[in-house]
């Protein structure tokens, strides 16, 4: 069993009463997840909360393979959950979220997602993003039609071109690698990563503080963070 420690901190922000975040930290299990209801869409808390409230559901008696398995064939199932409810309120209502998952087993990671929120390692306080965000501004990017510094504020770097609950069916893309000691995780929702920039949250994530998920949230909310602000960080010892 891998030695590590986590923390979870969710917030709505410093400019929203409702929090469409949620989060899922589970050490026994060695799986971690951030959602975050997609923004301007028909109750994007309820996708969020149907996600974590899936993964939560997960026993801790499975193999690598079979958890792998188990989180993509419940993220399905909310997708179908989520299109079947979407369908009966409307011809043109979405209901749906964004999803990253961390799964650590015998000395790997395997990370999900769709969407655009995000992965990052610490690794010698060299920081690293996992995934690639599947976003509209993201694909102007890459197409080089937009520079990357450009991106954060673009005036449609909310839009994300894949989310479950949108679309026929659900593609999680997934990176995996071996994990050393002294790794340190951050899963978050676009909240933290469109207010704070990557070195900020590689200093925050790199501190001794007893709680980096609560600093790092509190760090986003301080700046005045205009979206709900997820953080879910683990640190292998």
């Amino acid at each position: 069993m891998t030695r590590l420690r986590s923390w979870a901190s969710t917030h709505p922000g410093a400019k929203r009463s409702r929090n469409e975040d949620t989060c899922v930290n589970r050490p026994d299990l060695g799986l971690w997840a951030v959602a975050d209801g997609a923004g301007g869409h028909e109750d994007g808390a309820l996708a969020s909360a149907l996600i974590a409230e899936a993964l939560e559901g997960i026993g801790a008696e499975l193999s690598a393979g079979e958890l792998l398995g188990t989180v993509r064939s419940r993220v399905d199932g909310v997708h179908a959950g989520l299109l079947a409810e979407a369908a009966r309120r409307g011809p043109d209502v979405v209901i749906a979220s964004t999803i990253v998952v961390l799964i650590l087993r015998g000395g790997h990671f395997a990370c999900l997602w769709a969407g655009d929120s995000r992965a990052y390692r610490l690794r010698a306080g060299a920081l690293r993003r996992i995934t690639h965000d599947h976003s509209l501004v993201q694909e102007l990017v890459d197409s080089g039609q937009l520079a990357p510094e450009q991106a954060e504020g673009h005036p449609r770097s909310n839009v994300v071109t894949r989310a479950v609950g949108a679309g026929e069916a659900v593609v999680l893309d997934k990176a995996t690698d071996q994990f050393c000691r002294g790794d340190r995780f951050l899963l978050c929702s676009d909240g933290l990563t469109k207010t704070l920039p990557e070195s900020e949250i590689a200093a925050l994530l790199g501190t001794d503080g007893a709680e980096i998920a609560d600093d790092l949230v509190a760090a986003a909310v301080a700046r005045q963070a205009s979206d709900n602000v997820t953080a879910v960080a683990l640190e292998i010892l």
